[in-house]
Parts: C-alpha cells; sequence; structure tokens
C-alpha cells in the first residue's frame, strides 16, 4: 500500500526523531507541549477571558522564607536545577522589592517593603512584547484566555523575546535540563521536558486549566497570599478583591498591561 506526501513526512519525522533521541524524542510529543488543552479529552477546563493572578505580599510577607509555590511550581513542571546562577531557569521566583518594583522606590519608603523578598513570575500581560519580537511564533498569545505561551518546537534559541521582557520572567536552557540533578532523582512524568537551546517560562500551569484545576503555585499556598481568577469577569474573585483593595503591577508604564497585580 503507498502513502501520499503527509504520511511519507510523517513517517521520516519520526525516525529522524527516533535516531536523535528515542524516548526523549516522543516525550517532546506528549501532550502538554503545546497547548494541553487541545489534547485533553473528558475532562472540563477552567476557562476564561482572561486570566489573572492577585499576590497578597501581605500574607507572603509574613513567611518570609517560605518557597512552597516555588517548589510546587517546578517540581510539577520538571523545571532543573543546575546549582549556578549562570544556568538557571526559573519559573516563579524571589527578587528584592526595589527590583520587582523599580519606579515605586523612594527614600522615605516603609521599612516593611524595604529589601523584602517579593514572588514573581510571567505577567501575562495584555500586550506583551516578547510576542512582538519572535521571529517564529514560538511566544504566542492565546486568544481564548490571553494566556503568554510557548511552542518550545518552534523556539530558534534566538532569544529575542528575553531581550524584549522587561521582567526578566524568561529563561533559557544553555544545558539539556533533563541531566539536572533534581530532574535524574524527581523527575514528574505527566510533564515533558524541554531541550538545549530553547526558552521557557510560567505559563499558569495551562495543563492543570485544561482538566479542571488551577495553577499549582496557588494551591501549594497555605497563606492564600496567591490568588487566581478571570479579569473579564465584575463578578470573579479577582476582580473583587482588586476593587476592594489597593493594588500595584510591575512596570505599568511600558504599557504592557500586566495580568499579576499586588497587594501591599
Amino acid at each position: 500500500m503507498g502513502c501520499n506526501r503527509r504520511e511519507f513526512l510523517k513517517i521520516a519525522g519520526l525516525s529522524t526523531l527516533l535516531g536523535a533521541g528515542g524516548n526523549a524524542a516522543f516525550e517532546l510529543l506528549r501532550p502538554g507541549a503545546l497547548e494541553a488543552s487541545e489534547f485533553v479529552e473528558g475532562k472540563r477546563s477552567l476557562e476564561a477571558g482572561r486570566w489573572s493572578m492577585v499576590i497578597d505580599m501581605r500574607k507572603c510577607l509574613g513567611e518570609r522564607n517560605c518557597t512552597k509555590c516555588m517548589d510546587a511550581c517546578h517540581e510539577t513542571h520538571n523545571v532543573p536545577d543546575f546549582g549556578n546562577r549562570k544556568d538557571e531557569v526559573k519559573w516563579i521566583w524571589k527578587e528584592p522589592f526595589e527590583n520587582t518594583f523599580p519606579d515605586q522606590e523612594n527614600e522615605f519608603q516603609t521599612e516593611e517593603l524595604e529589601g523584602k523578598p517579593f514572588v514573581v513570575l510571567c505577567n501575562h500581560c495584555e500586550h506583551p512584547p516578547c510576542v512582538r519580537v519572535c521571529p517564529t511564533q514560538a511566544t504566542f498569545k492565546r486568544k481564548k484566555d490571553g494566556l503568554v505561551m510557548m511552542d518550545y518546537h518552534r523556539c530558534i534559541g534566538c532569544r529575542f523575546c528575553m531581550a524584549a521582557c522587561p521582567y526578566g520572567s524568561r529563561s533559557f536552557n544553555w544545558r539539556i535540563p533533563r541531566t539536572a540533578h533534581n530532574l535524574q532523582q524527581h523527575r514528574n512524568p505527566e510533564y515533558p521536558t524541554r531541550t538545549k537551546g530553547v526558552v521557557e517560562k510560567c505559563t499558569f500551569c495551562d495543563e492543570r486549566l485544561a482538566v479542571g484545576l488551577g495553577p499549582k503555585c496557588v494551591e501549594a499556598c497555605d497563606e492564600k497570599a496567591l490568588i487566581f481568577g478571570d479579569l473579564d469577569d465584575p463578578k470573579s474573585v479577582v476582580r473583587e478583591i482588586i476593587r476592594n483593595n489597593y493594588s500595584i503591577r510591575r512596570k505599568p508604564e511600558l504599557g504592557t498591561n500586566p495580568s499579576v497585580f499586588y497587594l501591599i
């Protein structure tokens, strides 16, 4: 039986992948590598017009040395830890207040904020500069819910997106992630690892949203300092919190319109 051109290319492509990496190559093709919600069947996904997160630093600063949200995120998404800053890959981490909000700093700043660690992650901007500069559309914004996503298969490692992001929310894989010590010991088989030479970042746990679950960092926070919801819904919990509390966003003067809000 003959095969058409499409079938031939598919077979040829899979043969190349098998020769290049065996199981690792198949892992890259697993659901979740692109948009998990397109592959999951039989599960009711969480939907929103525009996903958003509120971080209540009044609660978070009370647990200054807590890393539960970061640990949960990195373990769930197989974020490699090579033990040095040069090769560091991060989806959610902490920065001093002065670095997080350079436009808010002043000489009369309250001591409660000065030098304190603030949780930071991708802001999933309404107008993401990373999307505009990507030459291959590996970085793209989902129309259905506003998430800024990564297609690792399209990424050519040019790092234009990293240069364009004003928040430092993207990391480049200088080394093969799955060779990191933490992944050799405790790799999560449910989420695909990336490859050397691609950029990665927080996705607001799109693979969990696809099966009706919220972001892992929100679930892991015992202080309930992280709140997730639909910014487009006037009745959502995030809109109610923003209405009733003073909030700030990172570098709003740049016009990116971040989807992450901070209560201080």
